[in-house]
This record gives C-alpha cells, sequence and structure tokens, in this order.
C-alpha cells in the first residue's frame, strides 16, 4: 500500500527537513506550535502527507469531525504534512514535517520520511522536541541539541546523543536517519512542570530563534514575541496566586542562576524521557 500522497514535486536543491511532531515530545505543543509557524512565516506550500489509515488507533486517537458550509462536514485524520518553502537568505529552501506521533507501524512511518528525504537529497533532518522540566518560566528557554551523527554533531556544534532508554518518535526516525546515512540532529525546549499542560509560545519561539541560528537566516518572530510575553504575565498572575507554586518557581529561579542556561538540562532531557515511559 502507498502510505505517501503526492499533490505535486516541489523543486528543491538538498534541503533541510525541519519536523515536529504533537504526542509525547511536545510539551507545551511547542515543537508543533514552531513547525507550524515556520510554516506560516515561510509560506510553505503542501506537497505531500502520509495517510493516516495505517498508523493510528482511532478509537483512542480519534478524528475530529469539521463543519465547512451549510450542511457539509469533514472529517479531519491525525496530520503528517510535508510542506516545501523557500527561505530568504538559504538557496537550498527547506521542507517542513508537521506531524503527529503514530501509535503503529512506526518504522513503516519512518520509511515514509526518508523517502521524502532521500527525493531531494537533504542534507539535514532537524527535529523539535519539548520536554517538561524543573525550569522557572520567568527565565530565557533552554534549548538542547544532540547530534546523532559526527557530520551533524560538527556543523552544529551539538553534542552527541548518549541516551538510552525509552523512546518517542523523534528517537526512531533519527536511528532511521542513521541507517540511511542522512545527518540528522535534534532541538529540545525545556517547558516548566508547574504550567506544562498550557501552551508555551515562549518555548515555541525559543525553538524558533534556533532553527533560524542552524539555518543562519534571519526569522521575523514578532507574532511569537507578543504570544510569549503575553504567556509570561498570565503565568505570573497563576504564581502570584498560589503561595506554594510562587515558592516553587523562587527556588527554580536561584537554581537557574546558581548554574547558567542549560547547566543540567542534558539530564533533565535523559530523566524526563524515562518518566514518561511510566505514563
Amino acid at each position: 500500500m502507498e502510505h505517501l500522497r503526492w499533490s505535486h514535486r516541489p523543486d528543491l536543491d538538498r534541503p533541510v527537513l525541519i519536523a515536529g511532531f504533537e504526542g509525547w515530545n511536545d510539551a507545551g505543543d511547542a515543537a508543533s506550535t514552531a513547525v507550524r509557524y515556520l510554516n506560516e512565516r515561510w509560506r510553505a506550500k503542501p506537497f505531500a502527507d502520509i495517510d493516516a489509515e495505517e498508523f493510528y488507533d482511532f478509537t483512542t486517537h480519534r478524528p475530529h469531525v469539521r463543519i465547512t458550509g451549510v450542511a457539509e462536514r469533514s472529517i479531519i485524520w491525525p496530520r503528517n504534512q510535508f510542506s516545501s518553502a523557500s527561505v530568504p537568505g538559504n538557496s537550498a529552501g527547506v521542507i517542513l514535517l508537521d506531524g503527529t506521533e503514530p501509535a503503529l507501524s512506526w518504522r513503516t512511518y519512518c520509511d515514509q520520511v526518508i523517502e521524502v528525504a532521500r527525493s531531494y537529497g537533504t542534507q539535514l533532518i532537524l527535529t523539535c522536541g519539548a520536554l517538561i522540566s524543573d525550569v522557572p518560566h520567568s527565565r530565557p528557554v533552554q534549548i538542547f541539541g544532540v547530534g546523532y551523527d559526527t557530520a551533524a554533531m560538527d556543523r552544529l556544534a551539538v553534542e552527541q546523543s548518549t541516551y538510552e532508554g525509552p523512546t518517542g518518535i523523534i528517537g526512531v526516525l533519527h536511528d532511521a536517519c542513521n541507517t540511511a546515512g542522512i545527518p540528522s540532529a535534534s532541538l529540545w525546549a525545556a517547558v516548566p512542570s508547574y504550567v506544562h499542560g498550557a501552551t508555551s509560545p515562549k518555548a515555541a519561539l525559543a525553538l524558533v530563534n534556533k532553527v533560524g541560528e542552524v539555518l543562519d537566516v534571519a526569522i521575523p518572530t514578532t507574532d511569537l514575541e507578543i504570544r510569549s510575553a503575553a504567556y509570561e504575565r498570565q503565568v505570573n498572575k497563576l504564581v502570584e496566586n498560589d503561595d506554594e507554586t510562587a515558592e516553587i518557581v523562587r527556588q527554580l529561579e536561584e537554581r537557574y542562576d546558581e548554574m547558567g542556561e542549560g547547566g543540567a538540562l542534558v539530564e533533565e532531557v535523559e530523566q524526563f524521557l524515562r518518566e514518561r515511559n511510566d505514563e
């Protein structure tokens, strides 16, 4: 069965493929928000998607009904859309994968991503993820980058992944990249544990800015900056009205200031992945 559904074949020359997935690796919706922001900012055009039929248990990951007009309705299935974009300052262009972590057949799912990457001689697959961590909302968002091969580590100046333990679709996809000989790396944003259920535009903004550094391009982020400021004000009010949370935040701020940005995030990533296996 053909799982990839192409609408057209864009003209790209060794692009970077940037992917984010709803689900296990998307605390505060930060990764999916970042990828969708890039889609909008770069006016990316969809060109292919992965048919959801083989990769989801629809009794647990239910599709949605949407009313599209008078007496018209449509079913919205889990989203796995590839879009292409030209990026000012980057001649190669990019492919963006706005994905949803599958429930079934992960290796076959990753084969579809690798097929798209190989079709265009993709020079790098870069995934975005977000984790729940003991960090304060009032400080800069910590971003941790890991590489899965020498080429990516040298190019991006990131650390080699040494993680062992349970993993999500991001880990499986990077293993598929390694097997296929495609350089790959992952960016992780830390989201405060005491507001992990709320969408975090601040973490998404940090991921978008880091993607800009990786591509060496300027990405306008005014909209995300405004949303991030509003998010921080809302969390400030929440903290002010709860003495216990206020004390937690004070302690986290002290630890952050003592250790510096990124001080313990490597350990946080590994602990997060292990703990999520119990959910």
